[in-house]
């Protein structure tokens, strides 16, 4: 989860958001929104606990058709943007150090390179991962604690709330900015797209989402609280790299730089999330309809290597030709549009298969659910409303989807063998 998001959205927040309880407020409600999701995706996965996410959950409860979507939605927007995007960022903070390199090769290289990783056994994914992760962490934390004790001067923002923060709490401009905060928290449904290959799904899916989206809420809100308290919001307001700049306030350039280097580094574990997640995806459109079965091809470990080179491709053809915000925005309202009607669906299966084994049953429903869809419908709402564009371009991701559907099946007339009918 923890990656571009939180490493580069601030600065759009503040351009209609000045006001650092209402920005801290923003990373709480979009962390309540993802623990609400996740704990839904928990019970989900624990009862249809095959591989996939999005596309094995439709699939079941609603229609083949609505599960090969949101695979295609996945596969393009959900996976391989984000890929794109983090490693674009990490090759902005990196080219920002190093004199003369660009950001676009930088990127195009950590692509390649974790790629490759990804696509030898479980062992070597699986450990490239953990450290990955455990970096992050560790780096975040040190960023952190260094940022607060060794800077010389501090911010006037205040985090106090004064009048008028309610009123931009109830605006549009909260909404519109919650797609960047649920952009920056979308990963803790990561876990669901490989429940078949984790030990005990039944009980370590509901554990490894819970868990792992409250601390990254708390993580977002410490490392946002850092940035509005080290560096000024004017010289956030607008840009992407509001870590270096917060990094070269606290410390001073030079010492800024090298904070850039290892603020670098935390995405490296973003992108390898990115292509160990999403391209089980695809492995399952594969397996279930004969036009893609290539997709479906895995090595001697059972590595879907076809799946994690397509998708890298197409986060290639992202990163070469794609808008960083447009890009965001589009893809924050597609996935959100994707976990949407994946929650809708547990309200679906709820009362169309009451008797159905639910190893985990989430917490405090249907309120859980309800406070998902609610704050997901209301940011969605204003996203059509404030940025047609981005929603227009969603929006085509999803009807190319349903012709893509439409095509393989008349291609094939029916999904393979192992596919549902």
């Amino acid at each position: 989860m923890i990656g571009t998001g939180v490493f580069t959205s601030l600065g759009f927040q503040l351009v209609e958001l000045q006001s650092a309880p209402v920005l801290l407020l923003l990373w709480l409600v979009g962390g309540i929104a993802a623990l609400c999701g996740a704990l839904c995706y928990a019970e989900l996965g624990a009862a249809l606990p095959r591989s996939g996410g999005e596309y094995n959950f439709l699939s079941e409860i609603y229609h083949p058709g609505a599960g090969f979507v949101s695979g295609w939605i996945s596969a393009t927007v959900g996976f391989a943007a984000p890929t794109a995007l983090a490693a674009l960022t990490f090759g902005s903070y990196l080219g920002s150090v190093i004199e003369g390199a660009s950001p676009t090769v930088l990127a195009t290289g950590l692509i390649v390179v974790l790629t490759v990783a990804h696509c030898t056994s479980h062992r070597g994914s699986g450990s490239t991962q953990w450290w990955l992760t455990l970096l992050k962490l560790l780096l975040i934390v040190g960023f952190s604690g260094a940022a607060l004790l060794l800077s010389s001067e501090r911010t006037e923002t205040r985090f106090v709330p004064v009048t008028g923060d309610g009123a931009l709490v109830a605006s549009g401009a909260f909404a519109v900015a919650l797609i960047y905060v649920n952009y920056a928290y979308s990963g803790w449904n990561a876990a669901t797209y490989i429940s078949g290959e984790l030990e005990n799904a039944q009980s370590n899916l509901p554990r490894v989402l819970a868990l792992s989206t409250a601390g990254v809420c708390l993580a977002y809100l410490l490392l946002n609280y850092v940035f509005l308290a080290v560096a000024p919001m004017d010289a956030m307001t607008g840009k992407v790299e509001v870590g270096f700049i917060a990094a070269t306030y606290a410390f001073g350039e030079s010492a800024g730089r090298v904070m850039g280097v290892l603020l670098a580094l935390l995405l490296i574990s973003t992108v390898s999330a990115m292509i160990l997640a999403g391209p089980r995806v695809l492995h399952r459109i594969g397996e279930d309809y004969r036009l893609f079965s290539p997709l479906a091809r895995s090595n001697r470990h059972g590595i879907p290597v076809a799946a994690i080179l397509c998708q890298a491709a197409v986060a290639l053809v992202f990163l070469w030709t794609a808008s960083f915000e447009r890009i965001l925005v589009f893809a924050g309202a597609t996935m959100a549009l994707n976990t949407f009607f994946t929650v809708l669906g547990l309200l679906v299966l709820r009362w169309r298969e009451p008797d159905l084994l639910r190893p985990f049953r989430v917490t405090l429903y249907p309120i859980t659910p309800l406070v998902y869809l609610g704050l997901t419908g209301w940011t969605l709402w204003y996203v059509v409303a404030q940025r047609p564009v981005e929603a227009m371009l969603g929006l085509g991701i999803v009807a190319s989807g349903v012709v893509f559907y439409l095509i393989s099946r008349h291609l094939s007339r029916e999904p393979s063998q192992t596919g549902r009918a």
